[in-house]
């Protein structure tokens, strides 16, 4: 018993059960990010492409002081179509349950969820990081922290371009969190297919990628491995447009005030207006092509645990 209840979706619950890959998505993408109907419309293309890489989506929410391992089409619908639920991260977490209103999780209460469920494997378009100028403001991701915790791999696109990607790099390896790029030899920049940066590793066969997770673990090690892949080569945005549109919107933030944990919508959205919706769609595409290698990379992780 874990003390947190969790409302497991039937057929999560059964893949589990079996042995079966599942992968955990957050929430947040669904109440956070496009409009209604084409959040819940990119919601849905996200879990198909989970199961066309072999694994069986749990989308997971907060609601009713529950942690909701596997939202139904009714949820995700309800999430959809909901102004101002409220975004959900780990520290939120205990907050959001004891109040019993709906939550929609980030990547890192996300993967609090998860390994709770006994769920090893999520998915994630971008992950968060160290923002530019924390030397000055301390702005560093609860994402990157969750890492050190939380034992689930985490397949994503890189992290966010309105970020420090240097310095993102460098507290990984200061945290001992392993990186490795699924057939690619850069660190992808969420839309961007290289932020300009090498992996410390490439590994292109699914098999040895489930190796590597489990060789993490069974080494004593709590925390997540990080696995990323670039969007496909006809979704990705120039990483020069992407640069100078994140210069304008930091510009733009500056002479706003804006600060905090207003600065990542912001940006997104300041960025997406520069580009003329160009990023908008991107994000999109990539959020469908990471959760089916995620997918794939989940049901490669199960295969290798049934093995004698």
């Amino acid at each position: 018993m874990t003390g947190i209840p969790l409302v497991v979706a039937e057929e999560v619950a059964q893949a589990l059960a079996e042995g079966r890959a599942v992968v955990a998505l957050e929430s947040n993408v669904v109440t956070h990010g496009l409009p209604y109907p084409d959040n819940a419309a990119t919601a849905a293309k996200v879990e198909s492409a989970v199961r066309a890489g072999g694994a069986v989506p749990a989308t997971i929410g907060v609601d009713g002081g529950r942690l909701l391992i596997g939202m139904g089409e009714a949820d995700i619908e309800r999430f959809a179509s909901t102004p101002g639920i409220p975004k959900v991260s780990s520290r939120d977490l205990p907050v959001a349950l004891a109040r019993g209103g709906p939550g929609a999780t980030t990547v890192a209460s996300s993967l609090v969820a998860a390994e709770l469920a006994g769920i090893p494997f999520f998915a994630s378009a971008g992950i968060g990081g160290v923002h530019r100028g924390a030397q000055a403001t301390m702005d560093v991701s609860a994402d990157l922290i969750q890492f050190t915790r939380s034992r689930v791999a985490v397949v994503c696109a890189g992290a966010k371009h309105i970020l420090d990607l240097g310095l993102t790099l460098e507290y990984l390896e200061t945290q001992g969190v392993p990186l490795v790029a699924f057939r690619s030899d850069d660190f992808p920049a969420f839309y961007c297919a290289s932020s300009g940066l090498r992996s410390p590793h490439r590994i292109d066969e699914p098999d040895v990628v489930a190796r590597v997770v489990e060789n993490h673990w069974a080494a004593g090690n709590r925390g997540a491995v990080v696995i990323t892949t670039p969007p496909r080569p006809e979704d990705a945005v120039d990483s020069s447009v992407a640069e100078a549109a994140v210069r304008e919107a930091l510009a733009a933030a500056e002479r706003d005030g804006v600060r905090g944990n207003a600065i990542t919508k912001y940006l997104m959205r300041a960025v997406d207006a520069v580009t003329g919706g160009r990023t908008a769609q991107a994000n999109m595409a990539v959020l469908i092509s990471t959760a089916e290698v995620g997918g794939v990379l989940a049901a490669a992780h199960a295969r290798h645990r049934l093995l004698p």
